[in-house]
């Protein structure tokens, strides 16, 4: 194919005097990759602005890792504003790369990172202004880009399965190198596009492919996949794992924003998996077992980071930071780089428990502006049904150290609407939070001007694919709202400040994340319709996505509110995310008596699964693993 042709900067300099942030449209930013005579283009497309994927880390991680291919480009490209996509319109202008300006339907391919159901309007947003058809039946005799896509929303692809050609369930750190290796390999202008997706399918472990699967409607007018039409197609679909975590390569050199974004800081990922298992939690249970770094190897990404960005901060990411077998050492040594360079070090949301207390002395380089923490429930009773393993005395005690040294404010993290959720367990955030208030300024609460000592943050449980209250519906807008009313109402807001999460959001989250290919006609329908970056609210609009359901003869409270029983099939069984089915109906069995499950440890397996399937494909292969 001949190479595309750019589109110059200076054809987009009109419109960018008429939008806002125009910096977010040029590129050109430190440490970006250019390879103007790479064989095979592709758009690493985040379904949300700039300033939101800029500071994704699996964006930072992918771009390096396509880029150091011979013959391979990654180039980025978000969704623009809507004054932006009003401009390009109007204009007849394409959305383009932001390396070399190239127009997304000449790309070999655009991969998309879906880590939010409601990025699905942006995902179509982007096609169209790429010149891509919107579906994959469209794109079926012509030579559009292959479509791709990836992320925690993939565990469940079925709503998105219109629009995407493949998805890569699981990690992408292996499984894209394959992919594109395959892509290099078959001339795009041969047209069998099918070939190319039944050869990506079988070839690449992680791979689902829509078109090579057969769906039927169940009795409730649910749409379910029975199994491949294509004997090349795996069945069922298992995720994909990075075999050697330890090994895999990090993001050493970012490219820095010239545009403000959501978080500026080098990041390094100490760990993946989760061995507490929270039942609400799908990123617990999809990556497991828990896999480690080791430190020397997070303490030299670290330094090359900083070294290639000049950032102030180092952020740690994980699931459970400090479930890290080596925080203390971890934490100690990334203290004293640091703290005399000026560095801060930013933790996540930590867990409660008898060693929080002692975080605080640890940290001299973390800013002291707040500390980040995620009780969940209240009471202890709501905690044992959703095997959250916290203690009060162990938050309140963390609290009275953080601000006995000074921390000016504790962040809390907690749900409403959770299963078998009574009055007592609202009003028992509500006497937790006041409490950890009070002992600010030796139990005197805050000082004139200090503000607050409590932030809370409360979102509404939304039940997700492969958890063990995937069978359990949501409690609904009107229950989420008066839940949060009762909250609010036993608050002292001289004490807290509380933002909850918006219920009719949470509705759509609720009625697409369990959804089946039904849902695909009822997204194109939104955006039709005006739907647009519908995870920001100014821009969310309710009615539109009411109106797009109706059209399509489904309610979104009735989807979102639905028991499933057990024993039926479920949208998502033709894919195996590593955690036997059985083992979370047990676990849903479980939280019904509030009986706790034991977290993974040493000696300790609650027989999910997880850990038996990945060892046993990793005999060949050496992994720093930790029980």
């Amino acid at each position: 194919m001949p190479k595309a042709a750019p589109t110059p900067l200076s054809l987009l300099a009109p419109l960018l005097s008429r939008v806002s942030g125009p910096g977010q449209y040029v590129g050109g930013e430190p440490n970006q990759i250019v390879k103007p005579d790479a064989e095979v283009r592709l758009a690493l497309a985040f379904p949300d602005v700039y300033a939101v994927g800029m500071s994704h880390h699996g964006l930072r991680l992918l771009y390096e890792i396509a880029n150091a291919m011979d013959g391979i480009a990654a180039e980025r490209v978000f969704a623009p504003f809507p004054d932006m996509e009003s401009e390009l319109r109007a204009a007849g202008r394409r959305l383009t790369t932001l390396e070399t300006r190239t127009a997304l339907f000449q790309c070999q391919a655009v991969g998309f990172s879906l880590g939010y159901e409601l990025a699905a309007t942006s995902l179509l947003t982007i096609l169209d202004l790429g010149g891509i058809p919107l579906t994959r039946f469209e794109r079926e005799n012509g030579d559009a880009p292959l479509i791709i896509a990836g992320g925690a929303a993939c565990f469940n692809p079925e709503p998105w399965s219109d629009f995407v050609d493949v998805f890569v369930i699981g990690e992408a750190e292996e499984a894209l190198p394959e992919l594109l290796t395959i892509l290099k390999a078959f001339p795009r202008s041969n047209g069998d596009r099918r070939e190319l997706v039944r050869a990506i399918a079988s070839e690449v472990k992680g791979v689902y492919a829509p078109a090579l699967y057969d769906t039927r409607c169940l009795a409730d007018g649910s749409v379910a996949v029975t199994g491949p039409n294509d004997p090349a197609a795996p069945f069922p679909v298992e995720r994909r794992l990075a075999a050697d975590f330890d090994g895999t390569p990090q993001a050493r050199r970012p490219v820095v924003p010239i545009h403000a974004t959501v978080h500026e800081r080098a990041v390094v990922e100490i760990m993946r998996g989760c061995s507490n298992g929270c039942r609400f939690c799908q990123a617990g249970y999809v990556s497991r077992p828990r896999r480690e770094r080791n430190p020397e190897k997070l303490f030299a990404a670290a330094r090359d980071c900083l070294a290639a960005t000049g950032y102030d901060e180092v952020g740690l990411l994980s699931l459970s930071t400090s479930n890290y077998s080596r925080f203390d050492e971890l934490l100690g040594t990334l203290d004293r780089e640091l703290a005399p360079r000026g560095i801060s070090l930013s933790l996540p949301s930590l867990r409660v428990d008898h060693a929080l207390s002692g975080i605080p002395a640890r940290l001299n380089s973390v800013r002291k502006s707040g500390l980040t923490i995620a009780p969940e429930a209240g009471s202890d009773r709501l905690r044992r049904v959703i095997n959250k393993d916290v203690r009060n005395d162990d938050l309140l005690a963390a609290a009275e150290e953080a601000f006995r040294r000074h921390w000016r404010q504790i962040k809390l993290y907690f749900m409403i609407g959770l299963p078998t959720e009574t009055e007592a367990d609202i009003l028992a955030i509500a006497e937790l939070t006041t409490a950890a208030a009070r002992l600010r300024d030796g139990g005197k609460g805050r000082k004139g001007g200090g503000g607050p000592s409590i932030r809370l943050s409360v979102s509404n449980f939304v039940p997700k694919p492969f958890t063990p209250f995937q069978w359990t519906g949501a409690a609904g807008p009107d229950a989420w709202a008066e839940k949060q009313r009762l909250l609010t109402s036993r608050l002292n807001r001289r004490l807290v400040t509380c933002r909850c999460h918006d219920v009719s959001t949470s509705l759509l989250e609720a009625a697409v994340y369990r959804g089946d290919r039904r849902l695909g006609k009822v997204i194109l329908s939104a955006w039709r319709r005006g739907a647009r970056l519908d995870a920001w609210s100014e821009h969310f609009r309710p009615a539109v996505w009411n109106d797009a359901f109706a059209e399509h003869g489904l309610c979104p409270a009735a989807l979102a509110r639905r028991d499933l029983e057990v024993a039926a099939p479920l949208a998502w069984d033709h894919i195996d995310a590593g955690v036997d089915k059985q083992f979370l109906a047990r676990e849903l069995a479980r939280a019904g008596e509030e009986l706790p499950t034991s977290a993974c440890a040493p000696g300790v397996c609650a027989g999910c699964g997880a850990g038996r399937r990945f060892l046993c494909g990793l005999t060949s292969k050496k992994a720093y693993v930790s029980s």
